[in-house]
């Protein structure tokens, strides 16, 4: 049976060309880029070649980008590094909205603990974050606002350029989790009035452990971890010279075909939410048209989301209800929650995530396999 993998949020397989470009980092360039010799040298050009390309992609400078483990490394970093090189002085107010992922909700928590003021911002029923809001809820004490582009589980894109312009007006400092839009959506951190940004390789089809953070020049931060002074004293550790290495290839695969890869995906996606709502009783979750090209997720009332999930992966058909970092919990998502669902809806959800293996005949397929499966867990439901 062939496998359908719809769950490219979660991860991506790594490209053919990725993982060329990264054999050679591991038996022949093998240096430490902080050596003096040869070998430290070779690597050390190739990580600042990367910096310089990364920089472009974002119109970014080459000294602003730091190359880190993850995103949600890049995440605690910003608010940890941000809150840490603030204490004891008057700003220690943080703005995040109800929605954003773990990787920021957790360390805000973390922060609450220790004194700093947090802020969750409400979403509307499609998800999406009022950059008036925003400007209300700004106060003197207010040292960063954090506010996703796109949304992991729904997929709504967030109006960013609105709030960064706010943030920059109110001199407030803003950073944007794009670990969902990052090699899918152009992104300038000048026109979007950006001042940190946060990005991982493994959901642009490149490989696990390696992560991007951007930080505008002037920007204070204090880092997590000290040591040998890497990445300009910000992010100590031996660097991850073929992480980077096929971070960086995965970045160029991604901005070449951005485009095409666009228009085809929109087409898929569109083509899935019209099927799967002609099924009864089922809602798409998040904007209908200001959302990310390859996502779609849908609340079936009357069924479990980890029952269609299990049955769908019988199919073939990988799936997820949920974001992957939080499907073991049993817990509705906070996410839907926000949005307005009940537990009951909540916990009947279905996120479909396209990728470039994604053809149409996949859709078509998995669309017959959903109806089927829907009427089938209906039929033995207690909920109606």
């Amino acid at each position: 049976m062939k496998r359908i993998y719809l769950d490219h949020a979660a991860t991506t397989p790594t490209a053919n060309e990725v993982v060329e470009s990264m054999i050679p980092f591991f038996s022949k360039n093998y240096g430490n880029a902080s050596s003096l010799h040869k070998e430290g040298q070779i690597c050390r050009r190739i990580i600042e070649e990367c910096r310089r390309k990364m920089a472009r992609f974002i119109n970014a400078k080459e000294g602003e980008i730091i190359f880190t483990s993850s995103g949600t490394e890049s995440n605690n970093t910003v608010l940890k590094g941000i809150a840490f090189s603030k204490l004891g002085k008057e700003k220690n107010h943080i703005i995040i909205s109800k929605i954003e992922h773990h990787a920021i909700l957790e360390p805000c928590k973390f922060l609450e603990k220790r004194g700093f003021e947090i802020t969750y911002l409400d979403v509307n029923k499609d998800g999406l974050v009022n950059p008036k809001d925003v400007e209300k809820a700004i106060k003197k004490n207010t040292l960063l606002v954090s506010i996703m582009h796109v949304n992991n589980e729904i997929g709504t894109i967030q109006p960013i350029g609105e709030i960064g312009k706010i943030c920059k007006k109110k001199r407030v400092i803003f950073h944007t989790d794009a670990v969902q839009s990052f090699g899918k959506l152009a992104i300038d951190v000048n026109k979007l009035h950006i001042d940190l940004l946060s990005a991982s390789a493994h959901k642009i089809y490149g490989p696990k452990g390696v992560g991007l953070l951007y930080i505008r020049r002037g920007i204070e931060i204090e880092p997590l971890l000290h040591g040998g002074n890497h990445e300009f004293g910000l992010r100590s550790s031996t660097e991850n010279v073929a992480g980077i290495v096929g971070f960086t290839k995965a970045m160029e695969l991604c901005a070449k075909n951005m485009k095409k890869e666009s228009r085809r995906l929109t087409y898929l996606r569109d083509k899935l939410i019209g099927a799967v709502l002609k099924i009864p009783n089922t809602r798409l979750n998040g904007h209908a048209t200001t959302r990310i090209y390859n996502n779609a997720n849908f609340s079936f009332r009357g069924i479990e989301g980890e029952s269609l999930v299990m049955h769908l992966d019988m199919a073939g058909i990988s799936a997820s209800t949920g974001s992957a970092c939080s499907t073991k919990e049993l817990e509705p998502s906070h996410v839907l929650k926000a949005i307005g669902l009940d537990d009951i809806e909540a916990h009947g959800s279905l996120r479909l995530t396209l990728g470039r293996s994604t053809t149409e005949k996949d859709i078509e397929y998995t669309v017959r396999k959903i109806k089927d499966i829907v009427y089938n867990l209906r039929k033995i439901s207690p909920v109606t």
